[in-house]
């Protein structure tokens, strides 16, 4: 039963992120009531929460007036016995001050997306294939000893399309779209999806809820309209957003449809088999990651770039890699980043705040000062061609993308005295359902 306050919690979070649900389950577990602002549905809120906490990460908690901080800080809040009363005493007896951050006005909130308003626009040419399947051209062929059904020949066809359209049919039945344009689309569908099968911590996926939802049904049939994306002219930031968010919508797919991989032979078919057509051509999880969005360098186990000289999706290709991608590309396994959503405005925050989130949990670096050693993911070890040329320019980008905290500090510290050891973490395959 939750208890009553005078005064007012405040956590300014973001969809998907494991420390602002760990801190509001937290809240719920203790029974605290609290007031959850989203950054995503009042983005116009940053500013304050910023200049406020001198911080960029998610989540930030306040009492009234009082910056307890983020999830880690409540937690060691909670763990006080006498400090924890004495912050619940204040709350249960203080209402909040002018001083305290305000709750946003709903009427400013950013209008939420419904699945039911995707509707793509007719193309001219999908009206063209119902003509053509009603001309009675279409019929069954014989030729030897072999018959051929549904069938018409390559003159039927031509003298049809000059007496008719004189036009060569397309596929889709959608007009081709940009890629900024679809992609929000995705994206805000997607966010619907994440927001009822996500975990409480967000790292965890509940595949077989989505595969039976009526929202995994609407995906399924805007995905078609990859086929058919203008992507080649799309901006870098458009296609950072773009792929980031089909990647990890096609590795969702994947395991809703087909299973979850679980063996290193079963990865590999996984990661180069799965295939999305985007913009008519075939693109594989490795082609994402490592052809777009790593600027064409070879993945682990490749011998070879993913896309040859000749490719046409060299055009899709990033001009020079960004490593930021390894915080945002969520390939499935436990030990992968938390699922989020990108859009192309804002993109770079978007990624410096998950890099931030990733390097300031335990998954992503660990730092002991008594045994002098800094540890971090095997994302870092796997894609260090990325990050730099060596140990000590990686950990100088570790080092610069951490947030503010005493973790920043020591591995500053390691950093200019150049006595310390870097390892890696294992990295946990298992299944993220």
């Amino acid at each position: 039963m939750a208890m009553e306050l005078k005064g007012r919690v405040l956590v300014y979070s973001i969809l998907g992120c494991p420390h602002c649900m760990k801190a509001k389950s937290t809240l719920q577990e203790l029974g605290v009531p609290y007031t959850d602002v989203s950054l995503e549905k009042y983005p116009h809120a940053r500013q304050d929460v910023q200049m406020r906490t001198q911080k960029r990460t998610v989540p930030q908690i306040f009492f009234n007036a009082r910056h307890i901080g983020g999830n880690e800080d409540l937690q060691n809040l909670v763990k006080d016995q006498e400090k924890w009363t004495e912050a619940l005493e204040v709350l249960k007896s203080t209402p909040a001050g002018p001083d305290a951050p305000q709750v946003p006005d709903p009427s400013t909130a950013v209008k939420s997306f419904d699945v039911g308003d995707i509707v793509c626009e007719p193309d001219e040419y999908a009206e063209f294939v119902k003509e053509l399947r009603n001309s009675g051209i279409i019929k069954d062929h014989r030729s030897l000893l072999r018959s051929y059904k549904n069938s018409f020949s390559g003159k039927e066809f031509v003298d049809w399309v000059v007496k008719t359209k004189e036009v060569v049919p397309a596929l889709g039945i959608c007009k081709p779209r940009p890629a900024g344009e679809l992609g929000e689309d995705l994206r805000k569908l997607i966010l619907k999806i994440y927001s009822s099968y996500l975990s409480p911590d967000g790292k965890k996926v509940n595949y077989k809820g989505i595969g039976e939802s009526s929202e995994f049904e609407q995906y399924q049939k805007l995905a078609k309209e990859l086929v058919r994306v203008q992507i080649v002219e799309a901006t870098r930031e458009e296609k950072l957003a773009f792929f980031i968010n089909v990647y990890n919508a096609q590795v969702i797919h994947a395991n809703v449809t087909m299973g979850p991989p679980v063996n290193l032979w079963q990865r590999y078919k996984f990661f180069n088999t799965v295939r999305y057509i985007i913009g008519g051509h075939q693109y594989s999880l490795q082609d994402i990651e490592n052809g777009v969005l790593r600027a064409n360098r070879k993945g682990m186990g490749m011998f070879m770039k993913p896309f040859g000289s000749s490719d046409a999706r060299l055009k899709v290709s990033l001009e020079t890699p960004e490593p930021l991608i390894h915080f945002a590309l969520v390939c499935g396994a436990k030990s992968c980043p938390p699922i989020k959503t990108y859009s192309a405005e804002g993109i770079y925050d978007q990624l410096n705040l998950a890099a931030e989130s990733f390097l300031e949990g335990d998954d992503g670096c660990q730092v002991d000062m008594g045994k002098r050693t800094i540890k971090l993911s095997q994302i870092l070890k796997w894609y260090s061609v990325d990050f730099g040329k060596n140990k000590d320019e990686v950990v100088e980008w570790v080092h610069k993308h951490l947030p503010d905290s005493e973790k920043k500090t020591q591995v500053g510290e390691l950093l200019e005295s150049k006595n310390y050891k870097l390892s890696h973490m294992p990295y946990d395959w298992g299944i993220n359902s």
